[in-house]
């Protein structure tokens, strides 16, 4: 069944026109501190709408290019990180990688700094101004001031992050993979009053203190439902459901899976840091034709990952 609400299309298509009329200007500059001898690590400004100006964290691998990319969009955390905590700084040897704070995101707080938890809710009864909608431009941005770059293979450019990863292929081109693991912004009017746990608990609350504003809230999170983003997702797709039972596993994400355009594999989590994030590198590096993946891996994976085959 169809999960696109009425003017949903408009919606994005003048959110994109408002983004597309301001100008990036980006401001790039060298991070010594931060640089090692196999990638240079820079800072990176951007404007989006608003104009609001953002920062983010671009590492380009030493050597002749071009190379695989992965933008890692916006998370739904305060901390910006240059790669996610426990994944090896030697992936910046082999990809570029660009992290990127959306407004409110430490390094991206000024005039705004966001609230974790608070964001999700924020002016989440009005959805012409909802907060998302500025946050999903800043993703779109991201991406493509990562597209811009010579270094890049434009063939091997992976999206990954929550939600946000998802709705920014849909949104714009470029995206040749993604990795998505849903959180926000799937079946949520539905699914947040069976859970208590944040980031949906969020969504609860604002409902248990503004009763009267529910139909509003419903409103708003249908513009942002994936099932609705789907179909124009074309990329090879990388889908991280939860485990077994959990409220995002592989049964409940089925209809966003059946939705995308592209090859999609879906990935139960087993609970396991170590397991779902070898896993995710893996498989990233097996799209991007990368043929040393053990070597880029954090070193007690490796430990691991040795151990269990000398027990088998």
């Amino acid at each position: 069944m169809d999960q696109t609400r009425a003017g949903f299309h408009e919606y994005w298509q003048e959110t994109f026109e408002v983004l597309e009329g301001v100008p990036a200007r980006p401001e790039i500059d060298v991070l010594p501190l931060r640089s090692t001898p196999f990638a240079t690590l820079y800072g990176v400004r951007l404007t989006s709408v608003g104009p609001y100006r953002l920062f983010g964290y671009l590492s380009i691998p030493t050597g002749a290019g071009p190379f695989p990319a992965i933008y890692y969009s916006p998370k739904y955390q305060s901390v910006l990180e240059i790669i996610p905590q426990g994944t090896a700084n030697l992936q910046r040897s082999r990809y570029i990688t660009f992290s990127l704070a959306g407004r409110g995101q430490r390094n991206s707080d000024t005039p705004y700094a966001a609230m974790f938890p608070g964001l999700l809710t924020q002016r989440i009864d009005n959805f012409a101004s909802y907060v998302f909608r500025d946050v999903v431009a800043d993703s779109v941005r991201g991406l493509q001031f990562l597209l811009t770059r010579g270094e890049l293979d434009a063939a091997r450019v992976v999206v990954v992050g929550n939600d946000l990863a998802l709705i920014t292929a849909a949104l714009t081109k470029g995206a040749t993979h993604v990795v998505t693991a849903p959180a926000l912004f799937y079946h949520t009017a539905e699914l947040a009053p069976k859970t208590h746990a944040y980031p949906l608990e969020e969504i609860n609350d604002y409902i248990r203190t503004f009763p009267t504003r529910a139909e509003a809230v419903r409103e708003t999170l249908a513009y942002y439902d994936l099932r609705a983003f789907a179909p124009r997702v074309t990329a090879t797709t990388l889908v991280m459901a939860g485990a077994p039972g959990m409220l995002l596993d592989r049964i409940a994400l089925t209809p966003l899976v059946t939705a995308l355009r592209g090859q999609v594999t879906v990935y139960e989590s087993e609970e396991s840091t170590y397991k779902d994030g070898l896993y995710a590198e893996q498989w990233m590096a097996a799209q991007c034709g990368i043929k040393d993946v053990q070597a880029i891996l954090p070193e007690h994976w490796r430990n691991l990952e040795n151990s269990i085959s000398r027990q088998r």
